[in-house]
This record gives C-alpha cells, structure tokens and sequence, in this order.
C-alpha cells in the first residue's frame, strides 16, 4: 500500500514568524496558524472551533514569512506532516505533531508600509513556487504571493502591498 503524507491548511497566524538559524546558517521559521471551522449540532446551536497548529518552514521560505507576515495575516500552507521527539534536561520525554511546510502562500496584503500599493484590496498579483531544481520559477497569474521552499538560495520576492485592511 502506497503512503501519502499531504496537508493543505488554509488559517491565520497567532503570532509573529520567528526566525532562527542553523550553524550552517540556513534560516528556520516557525510559525502558529489558527483554523476556525463552524458547525450546527443537532439541536441546531452553532458551534465554533478552533485548531491549532504549528508550522516550521526553511530558508528563503522561512525569511520572507518574517519579513511579510504578522499576527492575524491569512496564509494557505501546503506540507506534510512530522513527528518530533526529544528529551528535555529535566528526563521528561515531549513530542508534538507540526507541519513542515513546502509552500506557504501570503492570501492577505503584506505588513504596512511596506511595498507598493494595491487598492483593490486583496492580495498580491506575484506568485513563486519551487521548480525542479529547487529554485522558485514565476507562477504565470498566481493569486496571490508565495514564497519558494529553500535551503536553496533563491531570488528576492516582490514587494508586498500594504496592510490597510486586516481586521487584527
């Protein structure tokens, strides 16, 4: 039987990306993303929920989430997910469950100020994703902007438009 470990997550951050670097310098982001989902029971009630998850995502990929993302920016999250064990100092035994993302898409405008406009609202016309090769290749009409997986070294992005509009 063939395996498949695919995830497609489309929610808000709950936080500021942090970025960190590996010896080798090589940037790490990790990311906290909220999912809302709503439904009605069987009594008819509405009922929110809410799910939390973590993201990690690598070098050029990683560097852009910082530099365009804030709490509350909507992201579309394409991965897999990885299970991570450790021990702590103190002999306690943690795990958790993240996502470990491939291609993080901006669906929001990007951090005030910064960049050039958009005044229609929405979000940005540029979109990269990761070629054959591993280097980001333009996305003819992309909906929004991406941001290519590395530890590749890969090109700039676009400026992002500014974030007049987001309700957080």
């Amino acid at each position: 039987m063939a395996d498949l470990n695919k995830v497609m997550l489309i929610g808000n951050l709950t936080r500021d990306p942090e970025v960190r670097y590996t010896p080798k310098g090589t940037a790490v982001g990790d990311l906290a993303m909220a999912l809302n989902s709503t439904y009605k029971t069987k009594d008819g009630q509405v009922k929110e929920e809410v799910c939390y998850v973590d993201v990690v995502a690598w070098g050029r990929q990683a560097e852009t989430a910082k530099e365009f993302l804030t709490k509350g920016s909507p992201i579309f999250v394409e991965g897999r997910l990885q299970f991570d064990q450790w021990e702590t100092k103190e002999g306690e035994k943690r795990s958790r469950l993240r996502v470990n993302a491939d291609r993080i898409q901006f669906l929001g405008r990007g951090k005030a100020g910064e960049g050039g406009g958009n005044s229609g609202g929405g979000s940005s016309g540029g979109g990269y994703r990761r070629s054959e090769g591993g280097a980001p290749s333009r996305a003819s009409a992309a909906p929004a902007h991406e941001a290519s997986q590395a530890p590749h070294p890969a090109d700039d992005f676009p400026d992002a438009p500014s974030d007049d509009d987001v309700p957080f």
